[in-house]
């Protein structure tokens, strides 16, 4: 926000007027309106898992197989599901990364376990349909959120088999000894656990496949959730609405109280905001050209290769400057859109 204004304020010395600039703003952030409401649904998604047990239920059966000799491969991989289904990074760390980490403290090697617990949770924020930055990109591209998923999981695909090898060799290589159990019998004490909190994850699962637009996937699992989290482990409506809008939380004497955190609609306004934000600055910049140059250079990448070159720098070059993954996704459209349009096929191209 305080480059916003810094950025109008010079904007506004080289003749630019305040109104002008606040409709370019407003153009630019009407982009996000749209995704807004997924944010919003991700972060009653994310409460609503807590509450029904379906998370700690995942950490509980994830720390189950673990043993020393696997324990950097399984790391890996159980950050990869998780992250998968709740669609986040930042979930993902601060649930079963957090517990994979504190197993794993005095047992050394911690280092590789929290690169490993970091490279899985990136999976599903790529190429989760809960993902927020895979639902922007379906957005502001009007390309269908499910093809692409596909479409990335041709790429990832490698990558997951070359990291799960590179892992597994680190695990025989470096067994990590796991020092605490206490989570794993905190989550006893405070959940009900059994395979039916499980339910809101596979409907999502099961509606994926199907396709199932992602918002109406999203509130069917909320509904599930919220059903498991009343009659199975008794929470009151009141409860349950408090967690969907402020986050779950337990109580300050709970082990688990430092873990089992987070979610809710409200955790997701500050990101709404971000976004808001990025957006606004895309269109300042697109109404008042100050990225001509770069528009310049790109205008001389004219093959499927050049475009695709160009595409990826603007990308660095832009996450490096915004700082969030909205503003790089946001510009890098902004940018390189006119160049695509000039080789337009759809929205969809396949190899020549």
């Amino acid at each position: 926000m305080a480059v916003m204004a810094l950025f109008t304020l010079v904007l506004t010395y080289q003749g630019f007027s305040i109104a002008s600039l606040l409709k370019m703003a407003i153009r630019g952030s009407q982009k996000s309106f749209s995704v807004i409401s997924v944010l919003l649904i991700i972060g009653a998604v994310t409460a609503s898992w807590m509450a029904s047990g379906t998370v700690p239920t995942l950490v509980y059966y994830g720390i189950q197989i673990i043993n020393p000799g696997s324990f950097i491969l399984v790391a890996f991989l159980l950050t990869s599901i998780v992250s998968l289904l709740i669609g986040t990074s930042f979930g993902t760390v601060s649930t079963i990364g957090i517990a994979l980490m504190i197993m794993a403290k005095g047992g050394g090697h911690s280092q590789l376990v929290a690169g490993a617990i970091i490279a899985g949770a990136y999976v599903g924020d790529r190429c989760s349909p809960m993902s927020s930055s895979a639902n922007l990109i379906a957005i502001i591209t009007q390309t269908r959120l499910y093809t692409n998923i596909q479409n990335m999981w041709r790429t990832a695909a490698w990558a997951i088999g070359l990291s799960l090898a590179i892992y597994a060799i680190l695990s025989i290589l470096n067994p990590v000894q796991t020092a605490d159990q206490m989570i794993a019998q905190g989550i006893e004490t405070t959940f009900q656990i059994h395979p039916i909190n499980l339910l809101p994850a596979i409907a999502i699962l099961v509606l994926s496949i199907w396709q199932v637009e992602v918002k109406r996937s999203m509130l069917i699992s909320i509904a599930v959730a919220s059903a498991i989290a009343l009659v199975y482990q008794h929470y009151s409506l009141v409860e349950l609405a408090k967690f969907i809008t402020l986050g779950f939380r337990l109580e300050d004497d709970s082990p688990l109280h430092a873990i089992l955190i987070g979610g809710g609609v409200v955790s997701m306004v500050k990101v709404s905001i971000v976004v808001i934000l990025s957006t606004a600055f895309v269109g300042i910049f697109a109404g008042t050209r100050v990225l001509q140059r770069v528009e310049g250079v790109l205008q001389r990448a004219n093959s499927r290769s050049d475009r695709f070159l160009v595409t990826t720098l603007v990308g660095v070059g832009s996450a490096a400057f915004g700082c969030t993954q909205a503003i790089a996704i946001l510009l890098t459209q902004q940018l390189v859109e006119p160049k695509y349009k000039e080789n337009e096929k759809g929205n969809y191209q396949t190899r020549p």
